[in-house]
């Protein structure tokens, strides 16, 4: 156990905290639940730096960095969809919060499982993470973290954090179709043989 393993489990206990918080009928918890959100991130990009400059990085680690982050974007959109649609009733805007919402969670799946299919194939590099999976992290988070800080209310940061989320689901797509055009030639060859060598 180190410090980048240590923030990456705590960003897992953040999360049943956060969900907790943002449920609970008082003004104050939006500004909260943005605030533990922001830690989350801030926590991501941390432990993975620190992880690197003290050559500190492990198989648990690798493991649960990307399941911690997966985790808490899932939540943070299942909640939002869920408050906004309490509120914002039959709009477009609440339509884009549900399709960003549907989008993103889906292609977190599919890369997921692509990326672990090429790992057997020992050809993960070719599906590592990219600058446009980064441009679409970024906008993605900006948007929640502004979206979780506000009421379900259609003010102006509420729609800026909607077109950054639409943003990120079109990045979502962008990248999920870059790394698919990169795993194709396996996707489209018999690799029975090459599964079988890497797992001896």
């Amino acid at each position: 156990m180190n410090i980048p393993n240590i923030l990456t489990m705590l960003r897992v206990v953040l999360i049943p905290i956060f969900v907790i918080i943002y449920l609970l009928p008082f003004p104050w918890v939006y500004t909260t639940s943005s605030v533990i959100f922001a830690i989350a991130c801030i926590t991501d990009w941390f432990d993975g730096y620190l992880a690197r400059q003290w050559n500190q990085t492990t198989p648990f680690g690798a493991f649960l960095d990307p399941v911690a982050d997966k985790l808490i974007v899932a939540v943070a959109l299942v909640l939002l969809v869920g408050s906004h649609s309490r509120v914002i009733h039959g709009t477009m805007v609440n339509l884009c919060l549900t399709l960003s919402a549907i989008i993103i969670v889906s292609r977190e799946i599919v890369v997921s499982a692509l990326r672990e299919w090429m790992a057997e194939l020992g050809a993960r590099a070719n599906v590592a993470v990219s600058k446009l999976g980064k441009w679409k992290t970024a906008a993605q988070m900006i948007a929640l973290v502004i979206l979780l800080a506000n009421p379900p209310i259609l003010t102006t940061p509420v729609i800026i954090g909607y077109v950054l989320l639409t943003i990120a689901a079109v990045l979502t797509i962008w990248s999920m179709i870059h790394y698919l055009m990169a795993a194709w030639p396996y996707l489209m060859t018999d690799n029975k043989n090459k599964i079988e060598e890497n797992n001896k």
